[in-house]
């Protein structure tokens, strides 16, 4: 049973993997250039993925259907300060206070929406994907307000930045707000096909386009020296501990099997590639964010299968 399960959920983690790869493989052979992978962010960022959320929500989410739909931003909030929590623990052993800050970034932030995104597809046949896809948009909604104020604000504090309202306010969450506002006033129902169905085709290129800058940013990560005691630490940390204690409290609960699904996949997920680009931005040293994005997404191809396996193996027991 643990290897069927193993061999399962490491065949839909290697197939995400391989998407990525190209990305990679892309980037590293100049192919596609940073110019390019620039591109491919925005056009995922900003295109793709608010047009999948929007077509997504209006097709299958209404607010009778799912009434505790407030509850996944929260849940989202929740997978925050538990990482933030854990990552403070660990910082004890780390020296530096920008070292502390990012090595707390790294464990606080997850790869929250690409990775999820191609495991659902990967793992669920397309009807149970469907409501999973509802409740990663509405978990989305919380995790990039908080990603795009705290993480900001840890990854690049300064006494001169002011905060950016319009920082929160990513394509993403715009787009879950819009679609919403659409069906609560009931304004999806006067939304014809003809508009939905190429709407539809444009968000169904999220996924490989999302492996693809998922993999090209690994690629565009410089290591110059890793520092092995912090990246240690980290593993422990983001891609033990977190889903660890997580697989442990939804044995405790009676969570729906798909709920669980989602919440595991978040807490063993690796740190955010976002950081990297926080960092670049804010023109903040690079110390540890680059080789700590780098190694959780090798170091995951082992422990996401390993705890996705666990997982499915107490939901047949149960």
């Amino acid at each position: 049973m643990v290897l069927e399960s193993f061999r399962i959920t490491g065949s839909a983690v290697a197939q995400i993997f391989l998407l990525g790869a190209i990305g990679y493989f892309l980037t590293k052979k100049d192919i596609l250039g940073q110019e390019g992978l620039n591109i491919l962010s925005r056009l995922t960022l900003d295109i793709t993925l608010p047009v999948l959320i929007f077509c997504q929500l209006v097709k299958d989410f209404s607010f009778g259907r799912y009434p505790d739909w407030w509850v996944f931003p929260l849940v989202s909030v929740a997978i925050t300060i538990a990482g933030l929590i854990v990552g403070f623990i660990f910082s004890w052993f780390i020296k530096g206070s920008q070292h502390k800050a990012q090595f707390i970034s790294l464990v606080t932030f997850q790869n929250s929406g690409y990775l999820p995104l191609a495991l659902i597809a990967a793992l669920l046949p397309a009807e149970q994907a469907a409501p999973v896809f509802i409740y990663l948009f509405l978990f989305l909604l919380g995790f990039n307000l908080v990603m795009f104020s705290l993480g900001v604000y840890m990854l690049a504090f300064s006494k001169e930045k002011k905060f950016e309202l319009a920082s929160l306010f990513s394509p993403p969450v715009a787009a879950t707000l819009i679609s919403l506002a659409v069906i609560f006033f009931g304004l999806n129902r006067f939304i014809p096909d003809m508009v939905l169905n190429p709407l539809k085709m444009v968000g169904d290129c999220t996924l490989p386009l999302a492996m693809f800058v998922v993999g090209g940013s690994l690629a565009s990560i410089k290591l110059k020296h890793v520092d092995i005691g912090p990246v240690f630490l980290l593993a422990l940390a983001k891609l033990v501990v977190l889903p660890l204690a997580g697989l442990f409290i939804l044995m405790k609960l009676n969570i729906s099997e798909l709920i669980g699904l989602l919440i595991l996949i978040e807490l063993a997920v690796p740190s955010a590639t976002t950081l990297s680009v926080i960092v670049r931005h804010y023109k903040k040293e690079d110390l540890l964010i680059s080789q700590g994005i780098f190694l959780t997404h090798i170091v995951s191809l082992i422990t996401l299968p390993l705890f996705l396996s666990l997982y499915f193996m107490r939901v047949m027991i149960k």
